[in-house]
């Protein structure tokens, strides 16, 4: 576990660099420079929907966000944090490469990966502040005061099945927009979603969130104390009592974060493979969205950070987990009603390009 990996100092030379401070200059420079690139690219009406959100975000945080976190000895980098954009940027690297097969520029790719990243984090984040909102709003505590926690997305706290209807969303606008088709830039994109979920565990394992239960197995690992699986330990009386000097670590457990990494990588490798055996776009997606939800379903007994939910003896994502592997059996069923896809040999999608046939 290493939560915080640096510290960013709050002032360079005298100046502030956070709030309104010298990364606001960067950012309102950047912002203007995209934007108008991406004006003489594709129009003013796509740059404005493809980067406004992003721009408006990025500069939301810099005002009230970082210098919120600011600890005293400047902004923390979490290691999570800093796992979730290698992971984005991983994944984007995947997606462009089979987006050019499949017949998409880079810069298609950029934009729609850009826009499934963003509005996932907000998925994600939401369905887990719901999960754990008592963490985020305890008794007394105002909705002001907590949502600096709820959006220090860095700290940790985000669950991977909240994603899926934001970033589901925003790749059928993204879709209708261009007029692309959805179930081949699915295909595109899949791999590259599972490739950054498996760098994203790392993440949580630098956290420390996401744990497994006791084990005695050769991988076992501790955790340090005031982590996620060491404070619930003690909740449980696991953990032996301090008599003295240094508190002890938490018990063995099963490093289940690096589990959930290898399984995903695994999930990655099979659709990249599945890929040129595919007969139909939409076939690799709908394969994701069967193995990787019975794959969490197992790795869920395996974890005992989530409790049972709505009556059940599962965990909310093992729920989600049968609703998903449910929705690809229709999914499945759709697939094979639509026509042979158009080969991947980098022909142009849209207008002009493959028919629409196989279109959402």
């Amino acid at each position: 576990m290493h939560s915080t990996l640096f510290h960013l100092p709050a002032h360079l030379g005298g100046l502030p660099v956070f709030g309104r401070g010298l990364l606001l200059a960067v950012w309102a420079v950047a912002g203007v420079v995209g934007l108008c690139i991406a004006w003489r690219r594709t129009g003013a009406r796509e740059a404005l929907l493809g980067l406004g959100l992003p721009l408006a975000l990025a500069g939301a945080m810099i005002l009230w966000l970082l210098p919120a976190l600011d600890d005293g000895a400047g902004v923390p980098v979490r290691g999570y944090g800093v796992m979730l954009l290698l992971a984005a940027a991983a994944g984007t690297w995947l997606s462009i490469l089979r987006g050019r097969r499949a017949g998409y520029d880079a810069d298609t790719i950029l934009a729609l990966g850009l826009e499934v990243f963003l509005w996932g984090i907000v998925g994600a984040r939401l369905f887990h502040v719901i999960e754990y909102h008592d963490q985020f709003f305890p008794p007394g505590r105002s909705l002001l005061a907590g949502l600096p926690g709820v959006l220090n997305v860095a700290a940790g706290g985000l669950t991977v099945f909240g994603a899926i209807p934001t970033a589901a969303l925003a790749a059928w606008r993204f879709s209708v927009r261009r007029g692309l088709s959805l179930p081949r830039l699915a295909d595109c994109i899949a791999p590259g979603l599972l490739l950054g979920l498996a760098i994203g565990r790392i993440g949580c394992f630098l956290n420390g969130c996401c744990f497994g239960g006791p084990c005695d197995l050769p991988w076992a690992v501790r955790f340090p104390p005031d982590s996620p699986p060491w404070l619930d330990q003690a909740a449980r009386g696991l953990v032996p009592p301090v008599l003295s000097g240094a508190r002890p670590w938490s018990l063995p457990i099963h490093p289940a974060q690096l589990y959930a990494t290898v399984d995903a990588a695994i999930l990655a490798w099979l659709a990249v493979a599945f890929t040129p055996l595919a007969k139909r776009d939409g076939a690799v997606f709908a394969l994701v969205l069967t193995l990787h939800p019975i794959s969490r379903f197992f790795l869920e007994m395996i974890r005992v950070d989530e409790a049972p939910a709505l009556g059940t003896p599962f965990s909310i994502s093992q729920v989600v987990a049968l609703i998903l592997i449910s929705l690809a059996g229709g999914l499945w069923w759709w697939i094979g009603r639509q026509p042979p896809r158009h080969p991947w040999d980098g022909t142009p999608d849209g207008p002009g390009g493959i028919s629409a046939g196989g279109r959402l």
